[in-house]
Parts: structure tokens; C-alpha cells; sequence
């Protein structure tokens, strides 16, 4: 499916932005969960599962304009497609019911994927490496502590969004040179498509179970810029 790659990569000590969520440790699947358990709690007689999901998604792009990303803002698309689909008014019980779909997840130990604290370890002595990361800060701290993989890290960005104007603003932060930065995530839409417009360089490691709202086309990237494509994050010590 994506057969874009480059040959190793070139000799050298190289800067490596790597994503958190579902690139480190699982993520997603949790939120699938509670997806799953929401719909069929809502039991609606006349919308198909996957209805109720095309409308969930729908308020979830509505939600992050204004809520963000996070459980929060989760929990709340929850609440806003329930109301806009049951036949029964949200009562106060019911609204408590589905916020703890959303907030049961943060109570779920971090699960690191597979080979991932060999590899980061690995990489470490030889590469420069910061975690990148978007979503709510207290969130997204609270996992990057509970993880133990911090260690392994020179600096820690916590962004509301991966845009291409925040790929800018973090070279330009941390005086990164573009032919030697790489953008290592599994999401196409804002790991790696938006690091390529960037002028930076990026690996594409797929997860099976990625959010939808984070599917996209990936690039093929404009030289100079280079794209290398994985199937498991512990293959970066092969490249790097």
C-alpha cells in the first residue's frame, strides 16, 4: 500500500521528533473501546453502528475546533451525539453513564509497544531525539511520566495541533537543520504529511488501529526532503 522508502539513512548524528499516542504506546484502541461500548448502549433502532459512528465523527471534527483533543473533548462528543440521536431526553444519570465511557480510559495503564525501550535506547546514544506530541498538556504529561520512556529524551513538545506552521516553529525553536530532522509517527495527516510540507524529513510507521480522523494519503515528499516507510518502530535502529 505504501511503497515509498529511502535507502539507509546517511552517516551522521540526526534530529528525531517522534510522536507519542500510538507511535510509543497504544492509544486508539482504548477510544475504540469505549466507541464500541457507547453504541451499543445507545442501541439505536433505526441508525446502523456504522451510522452512529459516521455521526460520532462528525461531532468529534466539530469538537476539536473547540475542545481540543483529550478525554475531555472526547467524553463531550459522546454527550453531543447522544443528544442529537436518542429519542429519550439526556438525564443526569445517563450523561454521568456516558461520560464514564470517555473518562475509564484514563485509568488504563500505558501499554508500550513492542521493542519500543530497546529501540528509543538504542537511538538515544546516537541521534538527537524530542518527543512530540499534541493534545491536552496535562494528559499528555501524566503519559509521558507513567510511560518511563521520558528518560530517553532531550526535550519534551506538547502542541495542540501538528500543523505544518508548528513543524516551522519547532525547528526553528530548537535551531533544526531540515536535511537532518525527522518526523517519526503513524499518522499521516499530522505526523507525516504536514512534517514534509515542513521541508523535514519523515517515517511513516502505520498502526493498525489509527483514528480515523488521522487518515490521509501520505505524501510523496518534494526533494530534498525524504520519506522512509517502517512496519514496526523497533525497525528504526536498522536506519538510524
Amino acid at each position: 500500500m505504501f511503497a515509498m522508502a529511502v535507502e539507509s539513512i546517511t552517516n551522521g548524528s540526526q534530529t528525531l521528533l517522534i510522536d507519542a499516542d500510538d507511535t510509543l504506546w497504544e492509544n486508539n484502541i482504548y477510544f475504540e473501546r469505549a466507541i464500541a461500548n457507547f453504541i451499543s448502549f445507545l442501541n439505536h433502532h433505526e441508525y446502523s453502528r456504522e451510522q452512529v459512528r459516521e455521526v460520532l465523527n462528525d461531532v468529534e471534527r466539530e469538537a476539536i475546533v473547540t475542545h481540543g483533543y483529550g478525554l475531555h473533548s472526547f467524553a463531550h462528543s459522546l454527550v453531543q451525539t447522544f443528544e442529537r440521536l436518542a429519542v429519550e431526553p439526556l438525564t443526569p444519570a445517563l450523561h454521568e453513564t456516558i461520560n464514564g465511557f470517555a473518562h475509564a480510559i484514563a485509568d488504563h495503564p500505558i501499554e508500550i509497544l513492542p521493542e519500543v525501550p530497546q529501540t528509543l535506547q538504542y537511538l538515544a546514544k546516537r541521534h538527537h531525539l524530542i518527543l512530540m506530541t499534541k493534545g491536552a498538556i496535562t494528559e499528555q504529561t501524566g503519559k509521558v511520566e507513567r510511560s518511563g520512556l521520558k528518560e530517553y529524551f532531550a526535550a519534551i513538545e506538547i502542541v495542540p495541533e501538528k500543523e505544518t506552521s508548528t513543524y516551522h516553529a519547532v525547528a526553528a525553536k530548537y535551531d533544526l537543520l531540515a536535511d537532518s530532522t525527522w518526523m517519526v509517527g503513524n499518522s499521516p495527516k499530522s505526523d507525516i504529511n504536514p512534517a514534509l510540507a515542513a521541508g523535514l524529513n519523515a517515517v511513516f510507521v502505520p498502526h493498525g488501529q489509527t483514528w480515523i480522523l488521522e487518515h490521509d494519503e501520505v505524501a510523496s515528499p518534494e526533494p530534498p526532503s525524504r520519506l522512509l516507510v517502517v512496519e514496526r518502530f523497533a525497525d528504526l535502529s536498522r536506519h538510524f
